[in-house]
């Protein structure tokens, strides 16, 4: 395993920068504050292929895999401009479909996934079941030919955006009384499919909703994989997600040290520059510290994701450490920019509220915490 980057994949990130570096700052906090989606960003990716480094090259991608595509997601944000909904178009839907799908779900949707002309979000989490799966009370009920959808979805990202939701429903129970999950891909604009905006105080480009179901009926062919498999393919998605959260982690924390080291550097109080003074330069050089091992844990998971190996402690240890690197370098620069830290002029605000929203979501700090204990160390379950 090499963490050396390859000549490919330093042109890779030159390449990837220099379509986001146009854009940059000022054009991310715009969208944020507005609550609008980086449209033009996206399409630049995908009409570049970056969007679909991770989607094989008989759909139209670029045949590469999550190491590619994390490197895609650390390289915009450290531009100054992350876009969520590649978590969950590019790194959930689109491994899940290409991984589990059948024939004709491939060639319905993947080369709109990796062209970036068509994004597919994820729907797990409800009011009721957050961090445990095994709770959803979403049901999908075979009727003749047909599945029957009801039930209700909460904090799906980008639903607006989305032709459709990888969704992830109870399908029964198993011999043993488990509920048996399985997955579907429902368009969204299903009849009997409510969409609600669900507002939140974090400057976003992407907005959230909660999905009602009521009577929603798919045809046979929604099904993704094998019923009630869904728990295993849902994990093949969701690290990957962690990953890539972690990689955008990562590239914010970068954005972040940057405009701090040159604001450090340029503004001077009392003949000196500020960043001379250890109050500024130690939190900056600890959250750099901070940010270049989690880069390192975010290059293992994803080469691990890539060659098949088990690769869940790695993503969870990645986008812990990322998480927090992130938090950390945003927070010491806007310190460092002092009052400007929190002025609209300097546009830092909108990358502290996703940090720290990337703490909390796709998996909290508290059960990578959990998952550590238990499957690392070999602790008791505390829940």
């Amino acid at each position: 395993m090499d963490f050396v980057e390859s000549d490919e994949h330093r042109d890779l990130r030159a390449a990837v920068g220099s379509i986001a570096a146009p854009y940059g700052g000022s054009y991310y906090a715009e969208h944020a504050r507005a609550g609008e989606p980086c449209a033009e960003l996206w399409k630049d990716l995908g009409d570049a292929g970056f969007v679909g480094v991770n989607v094989g090259e008989e759909y139209g991608g670029g045949g590469g895999g999550l190491v590619e595509l994390a490197l895609v997601c650390e390289e915009i944000a450290a531009q100054g401009a992350p876009i969520l909904l590649l978590l969950v178009s590019a790194a959930i839907s689109a491994e899940v479909i290409e991984e589990f799908g059948s024939d004709s779900q491939r060639k319905e949707w993947l080369p709109g996934l990796a062209s970036g002309r068509t994004k597919v979000v994820f729907a797990i989490t409800e009011p009721n079941a957050g961090s445990n799966t095994h709770q959803l009370s979403t049901t999908a009920t075979r009727s003749g030919d047909e599945w029957v959808i009801n039930g209700e979805k909460y904090y799906i990202s980008g639903v607006d955006e989305a032709e459709a939701l990888l969704l992830v429903a109870r399908s029964g129970k198993d011999a043993n009384g488990n509920a048996k999950l399985s997955l579907f891909l429902v368009p969204t604009d299903a009849p009997g499919l409510q969409k609600t905006r669900l507002p939140v105080d974090v400057m976003l480009p992407e907005k959230q909703f909660t999905l009602h179901f009521d009577d929603v009926r798919l045809p046979a062919s929604a099904l993704v994989g094998e019923e009630g498999a869904g728990f295993r393919q849902v994990f093949h998605g969701l690290n990957p997600e962690r990953i890539t959260g972690a990689a955008l982690c990562v590239g914010i924390a970068r954005y972040a040290l940057t405009r701090a080291s040159r604001y450090a550097n340029d503004r001077q109080v009392w003949d000196r520059p500020i960043g001379a003074h250890q109050g500024i330069s130690h939190p900056l050089a600890k959250a750099k510290v901070e940010t270049e091992l989690a880069a390192l844990m975010t290059q293992k998971a994803a080469w691990l994701h890539d060659q098949g190996l088990p690769a869940g402690e790695a993503s969870n240890m990645a986008k812990y450490a990322a998480a927090e690197a992130a938090v950390a370098a945003i927070d010491a620069a806007m310190q460092t920019h002092g009052g400007n830290g929190v002025a609209a002029e300097f546009g830092l605000l909108p990358y502290w509220g996703l940090a720290r929203l990337l703490r909390i979501a796709p998996v909290s700090r508290e059960m990578i915490l959990n998952f550590v204990a238990q499957h690392s160390l070999g602790l008791p379950r505390s829940y």
